[in-house]
């Protein structure tokens, strides 16, 4: 009933959520162009989820803060926290070596990964199916490492591209266990300043060897970042995956490369790349492959393939 009634605000909030990383992630490349990458990823995410806690402590905005057992801190360290803390380093390189386009269409992998994640290989038709729908995002994403295979361009930024795609799944689902004792705003606090208290002694080390300039505009830039792309989408995108399932969630992940794209086109002047399109359809068309219900829209049920 809860999942009926809310489908509406959740997609609704999903959007805005995409909306606001695609933002985010166009300011990211900004920043890590003149930043060093784990800085920018771990300045974001301590404070943005101290603000998220310290909003949960002292308002009831987004709700009322859960005690936590010692179960459920060791999950949000060892799982959520870490998880998202290697994956925010992953993304800021991926960033700093390639489009923030590109890198928005490997995350529009994203659900196909979880769905292959959440059933494993059968020998039946809907087996088959999912199985199909990541065989076209394999295409896609080779597609689009095309010319980094024919040695044209710099494959460090595609293959960690890829990486943080598989690692924002492995959050996701995380995300929607902690999900089943917190709220979502509860797990984007906890693991996003727990991710940056994991990241604290390389940003250290970051900052000592290569040094942080002090600009307005970059302070902004990662200001707005913090508060639009961490503060409310995170809250946003976890409070989704009370409700739904991973893969469910994640299918709003095929509109971020369209997000990312016209966000750094009309801020950065970035090109989209003659590949992009081609790969943008085959993951798209392997999303929808994977998520679709045909034996229901044709009154049939799977079958075993024997």
């Amino acid at each position: 009933m809860l999942e009926k009634k809310s489908n509406g605000p959740i997609a609704t909030l999903l959007l805005l959520a995409i909306f606001l990383w695609g933002g985010s992630n166009a300011g990211t490349k900004y920043l890590v162009a003149e930043w060093p990458p784990i800085w920018v990823g771990c300045t974001r995410l301590l404070f943005a989820g101290l603000i998220l806690l310290g909003i949960l402590r002292w308002t009831r905005w987004l709700g009322t803060l859960t005690p936590l057992s010692a179960q459920a801190r060791r999950d949000l360290w060892l799982g959520g926290g870490l998880t998202l803390a290697i994956y925010i380093v992953v993304f800021n390189l991926a960033l700093k070596y390639t489009s923030a386009s590109h890198v928005a269409l490997y995350l529009g992998t994203a659900p196909v990964w979880a769905l292959v994640w959440e059933e494993r290989p059968a020998w039946n038709l809907r087996s088959a199916q999912l199985y199909g729908s990541a065989a076209l995002a394999v295409a896609g994403v080779l597609v689009l490492n095309w010319p980094a295979l024919k040695g044209r361009t710099d494959w460090k930024g595609e293959a960690l591209g890829l990486s943080a795609s598989l690692l924002w799944t492995a959050y996701g689902r995380q995300g929607r266990a902690l999900g089943a004792s917190l709220s979502g705003a509860e797990v984007g606090a906890h693991t996003m300043w727990r991710a940056g208290a994991w990241l604290l002694p390389l940003t250290a080390v970051e900052v000592a060897m290569r040094g942080v300039k002090c600009r307005t505009d970059l302070i902004l830039v990662q200001v707005c970042c913090m508060i639009a792309g961490g503060v409310i989408a995170y809250a946003f995108w976890n409070n989704a995956l009370r409700y739904w399932p991973t893969s469910r969630v994640f299918l709003f992940n095929n509109l971020l490369p369209l997000s990312v794209m016209s966000w750094a086109w009309a801020c950065l002047g970035e090109p989209v790349t003659h590949t992009f399109w081609f790969a943008m359809a085959l993951i798209v068309l392997g999303v929808v492959l994977g998520q679709a219900r045909w034996p229901k829209v044709l009154g049939v049920r799977w079958l075993p393939l024997e």
